[in-house]
C-alpha cells in the first residue's frame, strides 16, 4: 500500500479487518477508536479474536455483545466505577466466547517479542501464580546464564490488526501518538495498523521537531480515517472528557439483552433516529 492510499473513509478502514482476525486494542486512557468500533459492528464483523493491551471496558463489552468476538485474551474487562462489563460477563458465563487470562506485563512482553522479531520474551514476575498452571503456551525454562534459575518464556503475539485513535495524522499517513508509547509497540508488532484520527493535516508530522518524537511513521501504518470525536463516549486527553452520562446509559441498558439491542439500535445503527 503506497502512502497516497493510506487515507480512506471509515467504512473502507474497517473493511480491512477480516473475520477471524486477531485484533489488538489499547487500554482506556489511551485513545480508543470507538467510531471504528461502531463501524465494525455495523459491518457485521464475526469470529474476531480480541487482544486487550492490556485491559478494556466499553469497547470490548460492546463488540462482545454485538457478536463480533469469538475469543478474548485480556487482563481484565470492566466498566470501572460503573461496575462490571455486562455483555462480557454474560458471554463468559454462557460460554459464548473463549477467554484467555493474562496479566498486563505478559501482554506487553509478548508484543515486545513480536516487535523485536524474536519468538518469545522472558518474564519473571508471574512465576508461581495460578496463571502459569493454566497457560499451556507459556514455558518455564532454565535461565541459560544462571544455575537453578527458572524464567518464564512467553510466545510472541503478532496481531493481524492493531486498532486505535490518535489526535493527529498527516496526508502521508504518519500518526501522532504523543506519550502513549504502547501504541508505537502495537504498530511495530502488528501485520496491519489501522487508525482513526481527530484531524488530518497537510504538513508532515515528521517535519515538526515538537511532534516528530511522538510520531509513528507511515511505514508502520496501514490506513487512517478522519473521525472527529472518534473516541466518544470515551475521552481524548487534551481534547474532550468522557461522556459520563452516556456511559451510565450504556451500563444500564447493557444489563439486559433487550436493553443492549435497543442501545445498538439507537447509538450504533441509528435506527431510532431514522424512524422518527
Amino acid at each position: 500500500m503506497t502512502q497516497s492510499d493510506t487515507i480512506m473513509s471509515l467504512d473502507a478502514l474497517v473493511a480491512l479487518v477480516q473475520d477471524g482476525d486477531l485484533v489488538a486494542v489499547p487500554r482506556d486512557g489511551a485513545p480508543i477508536a470507538m467510531a471504528a468500533t461502531r463501524a465494525l459492528i455495523r459491518k457485521g464483523a464475526r469470529d474476531l479474536r480480541l487482544l486487550t493491551v492490556p485491559t478494556s471496558s466499553v469497547q470490548a463489552d460492546m463488540l462482545i455483545g454485538a457478536g463480533c468476538i469469538a475469543r478474548i485474551e485480556t487482563a481484565g474487562v470492566s466498566l470501572g466505577e460503573l461496575g462490571q462489563a455486562p455483555r462480557f460477563n454474560k458471554a463468559v458465563r454462557a460460554g459464548d466466547i473463549a477467554i484467555t487470562d493474562t496479566t498486563c506485563p505478559a501482554v506487553h512482553a509478548a508484543l515486545q517479542a513480536s516487535e523485536k522479531g524474536i519468538p518469545f520474551m522472558p518474564l519473571r514476575g508471574i512465576i508461581g501464580s495460578d496463571l502459569t498452571r493454566h497457560r499451556d503456551d507459556w514455558r518455564l525454562i532454565d535461565n541459560p546464564f544462571g544455575e537453578d534459575d527458572a524464567i518464564l518464556a512467553l510466545p510472541a503475539i503478532k496481531p493481524d490488526v492493531s486498532l486505535f485513535h490518535v489526535p493527529l495524522a498527516d496526508r502521508d499517513g504518519n500518526i501522532w501518538i504523543g506519550r502513549d508509547r504502547e501504541l508505537m509497540m502495537m504498530a511495530h508488532a502488528s501485520e496491519k495498523t489501522i487508525v482513526t484520527a481527530e484531524r488530518i493535516q497537510d504538513q508532515s508530522l515528521l517535519a515538526d521537531e515538537q511532534l516528530a518524537a511522538g510520531t509513528v511513521p507511515a511505514l508502520y501504518v496501514t490506513a487512517v480515517a478522519e473521525a472527529a470525536f472518534g473516541c466518544k463516549p470515551l475521552g481524548l486527553a487534551g481534547h474532550y472528557e468522557d461522556d459520563t452520562e452516556h456511559l451510565r446509559t450504556y451500563a444500564a441498558m447493557a444489563k439486559t439483552d433487550e436493553g443492549f439491542a435497543e442501545y445498538l439500535d439507537q447509538y450504533v445503527f441509528d435506527r431510532v433516529a431514522a424512524a422518527e
